[in-house]
């Protein structure tokens, strides 16, 4: 009585580990079609990646910066010109820059 006993659990245990081996492949399956599916979707809505929106970011914080400067210098230009006075060349600081 105690052999078939022990038997039944042993076919319960590997029935059970049968069960959970395949529980886990087909999560990996699932986690796979998902991700697929997903990548799919975003490449046909032209997503942009996190390393293109990061290099466009830089080349907009570098062309504002850019602006500023150039904007400070034809403000100094025009001082300049509303003085009469003779325009500094590139480079060179106008008057009142430091």
């Amino acid at each position: 009585m105690t052999q078939t006993r022990g038997r039944f659990f042993d076919e319960m245990g590997r029935l059970m580990n049968d069960a959970a081996g395949v529980a886990q492949g087909v999560r990996r399956e699932f986690d796979t079609l998902f991700r697929t599916q997903a990548e799919r979707i975003l490449r046909d809505l032209e997503v942009v990646t996190r390393e293109e929106f990061e290099a466009v970011k830089e080349m907009a914080r570098l062309a504002r910066e850019e602006n500023e400067a150039l904007k400070a210098r034809i403000e100094a230009l025009e001082q300049v010109a509303s003085r009469g006075e003779r325009p500094p060349a590139a480079g060179q600081a106008g008057p009142g820059a430091t």
